[in-house]
């Protein structure tokens, strides 16, 4: 399983969430995006604390798709640099995990 990803971003806003969620599925770089939120996220920028209501997406994709779902982001994103973060998925039914990396190929 070690070649399978979980990978978050946040955006400013819902309609920018189910946007992103949408063109990552669509370009078949994630198996599936869930969208979350709002969220309140506090974090320093430009030199103080700032506070922002975001939306949180969590997509599914495989190693070998994150270079280019990476790149989708950054492309697609309203943030000048936005969070991406990929963690390991370690464990899962083996169906969906099956499911997941065939959505993507």
């Amino acid at each position: 399983m070690e070649d399978l990803l979980s990978v978050t971003t946040t955006t400013e806003g819902q309609v920018e969430a189910q946007a992103l969620a949408r063109a990552l599925v669509e370009l078949r770089l994630a198996a599936c995006v869930q969208v979350v939120g709002p969220i309140e996220s506090t974090y320093w920028w430009e030199g103080e604390v700032q506070e922002a209501t975001e939306w949180l997406c969590v997509a599914k994709t495989t190693r070998d798709r994150f270079a280019e779902l990476r790149v989708a982001i950054q492309r697609l994103h309203t943030y000048d640099e936005p969070q991406i973060i990929a963690t390991p998925i370690t464990a899962g039914s083996e169906g969906y995990l099956a499911w997941l990396r065939a959505a993507v190929e």
